[in-house]
């Protein structure tokens, strides 16, 4: 409940109103704090006047009245506050990609929502509220947000970690790895890293079954020049086995090609004839065997 005698909580709500993207009028606000219309012109002059103090600290700020709107709304020129569209699909890809366990997750959501104005929370909310409801987490139930931004400081410094590792098998493991990017795919987050022991292809870790990690104080250097491309090899790994770049060649029959083309970043169609696609693609290791194994009769390997 807003204070409306209180020019302090008057002017903190309107400026709170305008950070989450809502357009205010002069006159429903003058209804809402019970005073005159001018009272509240004066108090918009006094908030573009403290943002206009804050744009000389690189906050850009501005107040502007929006005719096809009729009312005012605050515009950055620097950057926007998230809208109920970009909320709802953020929200949406979280919860159907089931990484989080439901403590992150919700603590996410609710973040998230917090946003919006009102009447958009409540239909956010609303749309997400089954869903949300109806969570299942992955079988693994580790929170995961410390040691996903505890793994990608240890990138940018380029530190050397021992990490504890317990395989698929449940066979325990120790290794001292060069970590150089993380990666999210089918349902879990991993980092990719290089052993002390192995220079020539990385090695994928699932950050779930990273145990225990600690530094060992070392660090080491890769040209800027030589980086980790993390976004080209993502590309060209598929179910997150890593090995020799190869190129594949093979022919799909299926009903559609462009399923085959999202699913395989560097594919290309060399031709098609008679419905059925030749297509060549790049990938790491054997993952790529794999998906083309899924695919039956549809795919025939060439090469």
């Amino acid at each position: 409940m807003i204070d409306t005698e209180n020019k302090g909580a008057r002017l903190l709500d309107m400026y709170e109103r305008l950070s989450h993207g809502e357009v205010i009028s002069k006159k429903e606000l003058a209804e809402i704090y019970g005073v005159t219309v001018k009272t509240i012109q004066r108090d918009i002059d006094e908030l573009r006047a403290y943002l206009a103090e804050k744009s000389l600290q690189g906050d850009r700020g501005t107040i502007e009245y929006s005719p096809a709107k009729k009312g005012y709304r605050l515009i950055r020129s620097t950057y926007e506050h998230l809208n109920h569209k970009e909320i709802l699909a953020l929200a949406k890809i979280l919860l159907e990609s089931r990484a989080l366990e439901p403590g992150e997750l919700h603590t996410i959501l609710d973040k998230l929502t917090a946003t919006c104005i009102e009447k958009d929370r409540t239909t956010v909310e609303d749309i997400i509220k089954n869903e949300t409801f109806y969570y299942v987490p992955l079988h693994h139930k580790k929170k995961l947000l410390d040691p996903l931004w505890d793994l990608s400081l240890a990138i940018q410094k380029q530190e050397i970690l021992h990490i504890r590792y317990i395989r698929q098998d449940g066979v325990e493991r120790h290794h001292d790895v060069k970590p150089v990017a993380i990666l999210f795919s089918e349902f879990y987050f991993y980092l990719v890293a290089f052993k002390e022991e192995e220079t020539e292809f990385p090695t994928i870790f699932r950050v779930d079954r990273i145990k225990d990690m600690e530094s060992t104080g070392n660090a080491f250097h890769i040209p800027y020049a030589d980086r980790f491309k993390d976004g080209e090899f993502r590309k060209r790994v598929q179910f997150m086995y890593p090995g020799p770049l190869r190129r594949v060649k093979f022919t799909y029959s299926g009903p559609s090609v462009e399923a085959v083309l999202d699913r395989l970043p560097t594919a290309q169609i060399l031709e098609e004839k008679d419905g059925v696609y030749t297509i060549v693609a790049e990938a790491y290791g054997i993952g790529i065997d794999m998906w083309l194994g899924s695919q039956g009769d549809k795919v025939k390997v060439i090469q």
